[in-house]
């Protein structure tokens, strides 16, 4: 509850800037034949710290670049579905998302879920609609790649019996992660650093808000707990080289490259079963690839669209 006090300050108190700033509504952004206004910023702005509090930490211009290039990507990646979905349907899988994103909130129902959104200026519909989207958009990636998955089911069969060779003990790992674009333009070291700068002014969550490309960044990076054994050899490698609180050094992946911060770390001894670690790790692969493919589809999208700034 303390959380949800803390949000209600932050809405209060953008509800009173924008007030005091005039009501006038002025276009920011136009992607071919769709825009962007102030009063859109400020919606998603306030959805955004909604999921990622910390995000008041920044300065209004930033928060208002943060929420323009997410509803940016938004509108791209809408464009896309409309020409494979009806996104006017109220799908029945959406209530299922609601019901993960209220949860994870603290949120003991739906109807206390409502009321706090409607207490703090934030539009239940408009919420509920983006995560159609999103759940959509995964939809039409799995659709598009799953066909093109490589899956080495005896590698991780390998992985989980050397993880459990002659023991019992689980070890888990909170993780919160920035992965951030391979640019050939820019000299790599300049940009690490840019981003080891931001981490120690405004904090990994805030880093990755700004830099993250993957989905984790709108919850400020956060992956949450994982199992030692769904985590590849080399990325456990360097997250037990550290120690809680500290990050990793950037490490090379498909798309770019991966930081990792370690939040948390516990081991659990208790009878391991084997094939449901591997089904885990199995589904960990699979998303992981279909988050790659996800972020090639969308620069490929993004390359065709016009997209002009006021």
């Amino acid at each position: 509850m303390k959380l949800k006090k803390i949000f209600s300050i932050i809405i209060i108190f953008f509800c009173l800037f924008n007030i005091t700033n005039g009501n006038e509504v002025k276009i920011k952004v136009k992607i071919d034949n769709e825009i962007i206004t102030n009063v859109d910023i400020v919606n998603e702005k306030n959805y955004l710290i909604f999921l990622n509090p910390v995000l008041i930490e920044l300065t209004i211009d930033k928060q208002n670049s943060i929420a323009k290039n997410s509803l940016i990507k938004e509108i791209i990646k809408k464009k896309e579905l409309i020409k494979y979905f009806d996104i006017s349907k109220d799908y029945s899988f959406i209530n299922r998302i609601e019901k993960k994103l209220y949860n994870q909130k603290n949120f003991s129902n739906k109807e206390e879920f409502i009321n706090f959104l409607n207490n703090n200026n934030l539009n239940y519909s408009l919420i509920r609609e983006k995560l159609k989207l999103e759940a959509l958009w995964n939809q039409l990636i799995f659709d598009k790649y799953s066909k093109s998955l490589i899956i080495d089911e005896n590698l991780l069969k390998k992985r989980i019996s050397k993880e459990f060779e002659n023991s019992t003990i689980k070890y888990q790992y909170n993780l919160s992660e920035i992965l951030f674009e391979d640019d050939l333009n820019i000299n790599f070291e300049k940009t690490f650093q840019k981003i080891k700068n931001s981490i120690e002014s405004i904090g990994f969550e805030n880093t990755a808000t700004i830099y993250g490309i993957s989905d984790s960044s709108k919850n400020g990076g956060l992956i949450g707990w994982i199992n030692g054994t769904q985590i590849a050899e080399g990325l456990k490698k360097e997250i037990n080289s550290i120690t809680i609180g500290k990050i990793t050094k950037p490490i090379k992946i498909p798309n770019g490259y991966l930081i990792l911060k370690l939040n948390d770390k516990k081991e659990i001894k208790e009878k391991i079963d084997l094939k449901k670690e591997l089904d885990k790790l199995i589904n960990i692969e699979k998303n992981k690839q279909l988050n790659n493919f996800s972020i090639i589809f969308y620069k490929r999208l993004k390359q065709n669209i016009i997209i002009n700034e006021y």
